[in-house]
């Protein structure tokens, strides 16, 4: 039986064969390098973020796999790396000549498998940022006044933060803050007509106002922070409120967070593309060169010419005829009549 994709490699090929897969195992071991950092910087990332995404969200499975995956082509890069190395001296080949197979095995299926499945989630997942955002930020804004509230204390801290560290303001845009009641009603006073009024003003009970808190104010701005009474073109001397980006920050957290977790994404995404296809040529290449060595007992440089493969043609002989047979047990022999069905029973005659 004929090997499937069989490919002649005489003395000078196969030495070349194997200098070549060392340069290419070495460049793929870098790409696994920079996946895994890459990997690993976007779940640290989405760790500090965590508050901000719904817990429903799956972007974090991404990194998760592509770590995997990162991991998996280094191992591989630095195995290719030391095969083909110990290729060119009969003397070194022996121990990887007995590990070869199995390396080959796991790397086409755990290494392939992984960069797949890592390729598809960079491709599908990054969409479901847009909700997982758009929920986790509402829930942050909705506890920022619950600073005495076990599970929700770290909230107030953690929004500025984010407001502060981004230059973002609300989830779209400051004036999302005039439908959430952010200040803590321990520092409302009870007794305080205006508090009362604004309280009673809506079905919820919430006391709100057209302000914002001190993380949306914008450092850069030559003027003092303006973060109330906001919505009043007669509130503040020389401010118009249809400007507000001269005093506050004018970009929403949504956005904000959306296109730097997209862009580290894509990053992800794109080294992903490129440790698959350098991880290709580079098992394809070991398969070659090892059954190429094993036509020569291991030595590369022995007498005659012989070639390389990608299956043997028994294993392709052996499947087909497993898939044929497979395939005749469900079907009746030539001049077989089919079994006969049992009649059906009589009735019980009637009473």
């Amino acid at each position: 039986m004929a090997p499937v994709l069989p490919l002649a490699l005489p003395l000078q090929p196969r030495i070349r064969l194997a200098q070549g897969l060392w340069l290419l195992s070495w460049v793929l071991a870098l790409a696994g390098v920079l996946t895994l950092l890459c990997s690993g910087h976007l779940l640290v990332q989405l760790w500090h973020l965590r508050t901000f995404l719904a817990p429903s969200c799956p972007f974090s499975a991404l990194p998760q796999v592509a770590l995997a995956a990162g991991a998996v082509a280094l191992c591989t890069g630095l195995a290719g790396a030391g095969a083909s190395r110990a290729s060119l001296d009969a003397a070194q080949y022996p121990p990887w000549r007995r590990v070869l197979g199995p390396l080959l095995v796991a790397g086409t299926a755990g290494g392939g498998g992984l960069l797949v499945l890592a390729l598809a989630l960079a491709l599908a997942l990054p969409g479901s940022l847009d909700t997982g955002l758009e929920e986790g930020l509402g829930a942050a804004m909705a506890h920022y006044r619950d600073t005495e509230v076990p599970g929700h204390c770290h909230a107030k801290r953690l929004l500025d933060e984010l407001q502060l560290r981004h230059h973002c303001c609300g989830r779209h845009g400051f004036k999302d803050w005039f439908g959430v009641q952010w200040v803590s009603s321990r520092y409302l006073d009870p007794n305080d007509q205006d508090v009362v009024d604004r309280i009673q003003s809506n079905v919820e009970g919430l006391y709100l106002t057209d302000g914002v808190p001190f993380s949306c104010c914008n450092p850069h701005s030559p003027r003092p922070c303006l973060q109330d009474r906001l919505s009043d073109p007669h509130a503040h001397p020389l401010f118009d409120p249809r400007q507000p980006n001269l005093n506050l920050w004018a970009q929403g957290c949504h956005g904000v967070l959306l296109g730097h977790l997209q862009g580290l994404a894509s990053t992800l995404g794109s080294l992903l593309a490129v440790t698959f296809l350098l991880q290709t040529p580079v098992l394809l290449g070991l398969r070659y060169l090892q059954t190429a060595l094993e036509g020569l007992g291991g030595v590369i440089d022995g007498a005659g010419e012989t070639q390389g493969y990608l299956l043997p043609g028994g294993l392709r002989h052996r499947l087909r005829t497993a898939w044929l047979q497979g395939g005749a047990a469900h079907r009746p022999a030539p001049g077989e009549a089919p079994p006969e069905e049992a009649p059906p029973g009589e009735d019980p005659p009637e009473a």
